[in-house]
């Protein structure tokens, strides 16, 4: 697996948390993987003394020849190769803006490179998002004919299709290095002189997926496809959605060092309660236990919803209700809470920062967690709030309609709230149907009942995963 970010060295999102735990679990289930991404400066130091140097070589980067240092770390099964290079690695985060083009066009070529140094072939080679989306093509053109290479296939995983790796044809094929007919409109190519690398990820790569079945098909429409709609349709052969799952290791109130009092499914009414209690006295909030407090852990940008729920917080500040909020993101977001806590100081609890810690407290702490998403690929929030047996209010798109059923009463099924249309009004109803329910302590408790009884583990996952990479594999040796 080529992937920008992984658990725990370097990571800024959901991306990240995939490659910490579906790696393992394919390894578990008695696979060799491997895992490459860069050698960031960021890595912490403690990583870094345990990687191992393997050896170097260079890679081209069109008509530059760059170095490349293979360094090793062995983890949960899993083997580690961290790609040196200090010119594009070393300083600044994980993203750096417009310079990232070219770091990842270098990461994506040294990964191919770097397998005859580490030699090590694999059949399947599973490229993420648009950072390892040219890998496909590179391999076709550079390496397909070469012996050692020539049986790899190659799997993409798009993570979230907004991100594409877009610039002008010559800007990329000054990093590529391909004949200009790779940048014809049914390849690399989009049509208005620029070229994009997740399209390439999409043209040239043996399957496709992402990562909930909702939004593989969300994407093949104009609402979601972000241009590149048509190209995935013709492409929907070979396109399928699989699900993300969770670590239950690292998000389980059973487990979680974090969590004030640990509980599980039996004990989850004495446990929330118990940590709902610590965690209002710790924000500041007045402790009661008989009115709802409702949560948000969430980069706060427009994806997310925050517009709908700013448009509405006035309306649901005037229910009994409390409400806290934890992440950072647009700073007219963060203002935006930071005032509503100001005069809602008895109601309203604003923490602009990240915390991992406090994270998992809100989530064992509260009774409801808020997701009204204008677009979600998979979502993570609501797949752990539901092991915290935090009820999720969410809005029916991607990920979050694949793993949230609205609560039926006249079936009792159901392990939390939904509604279709991305605005407040339909949010604001959806929430107050919630508010009904939670007034009914044995129902409310079979919902939280059925919330953590939930189990989106990375087993099925993994197993979906090693189904694709058999195919093809299979199929090349027919």
């Amino acid at each position: 697996m080529v992937s920008p970010e992984v658990e725990p060295f370097a990571k800024t999102g959901g991306l990240g948390d995939v490659l910490g735990s579906l790696p393992k679990e394919l390894a578990r289930l008695g696979h060799d993987v491997r895992v490459m991404m860069p050698k960031y400066g960021v890595i912490p130091e403690k990583y870094q003394k345990e990687m191992v140097f393997i050896d170097k070589t260079y890679t081209k980067v069109a008509w530059r020849d760059q170095y490349v240092g293979a360094y090793e770390l062995k983890k949960d099964g899993v083997i580690y190769y961290f790609l040196d290079n200090e010119y594009y690695f070393k300083n600044g985060g994980i993203y750096s803006g417009d310079y990232d083009l070219e770091r990842f066009s270098f990461f994506s070529r040294a990964s191919l490179e770097i397998l005859q140094t580490i030699n090590f072939f694999p059949d399947i080679l599973h490229c993420h998002d648009w950072q390892a989306a040219a890998i496909p093509v590179l391999w076709e053109y550079f390496y397909s004919w070469q012996k050692d290479y020539k049986d790899i296939k190659t799997v993409f995983t798009i993570h979230n299709l907004r991100f594409q790796g877009e610039h002008c044809i010559p800007h990329i094929n000054d990093l590529l290095g391909l004949p200009l007919h790779y940048f014809a409109a049914d390849k690399v190519g989009v049509g208005n002189g620029d070229a994009n690398l997740i399209k390439a990820g999409i043209v040239f790569a043996d399957f496709v997926t992402t990562v909930s079945p909702t939004y593989a098909r969300e994407i093949m429409t104009p609402e979601f496809g972000e241009g590149l709609d048509r190209v995935l349709r013709s492409k929907e052969f070979k396109l399928g959605g699989i699900l993300n799952g969770i670590d239950y290791s690292v998000y389980s109130p059973k487990k979680n060092k974090s969590v004030n009092y640990n509980y599980e499914t039996y004990s989850a009414v004495e446990g929330k309660a118990l940590n709902k209690k610590t965690l209002q006295k710790k924000l500041g909030l007045p402790v009661r236990d008989d009115i709802p407090l409702i949560s948000i852990v969430s980069r706060l940008t427009s994806q997310k919803g925050i517009d709908i729920i700013l448009y509405a917080l006035n309306e649901l500040m005037g229910e009994d209700v409390q409400f806290v909020v934890l992440g950072t993101g647009d700073a007219n977001f963060e203002n935006s809470f930071k005032h509503f806590a100001w005069i809602y100081k008895e109601k309203f609890s604003a923490n602009i920062s990240f915390s991992n810690k406090l994270s998992h407290q809100i989530y064992a702490g509260s009774d409801m967690f808020l997701m009204p998403s204008l677009y979600e690929p998979c979502g993570l929030g609501q797949l752990i709030a539901l092991s915290y047996g935090t009820i999720p209010i969410v809005r029916e798109t991607g990920g979050l309609k694949d793993t949230v059923s609205s609560y039926n009463e006249e079936t009792g099924e159901g392990n939390g709230f939904s509604f279709a249309p991305y605005n407040a009004g339909d949010m604001m109803w959806t929430i107050r149907r919630a508010l009904e329910f939670y007034k009914d302590k044995k129902v409310w408790n079979k919902i939280v009942e059925s919330a953590m009884q939930s189990d989106y583990s990375w087993t099925a996952s993994a197993g979906h995963y090693i189904n694709i990479y058999d195919g093809l594999i299979n199929k090349e040796t027919e």
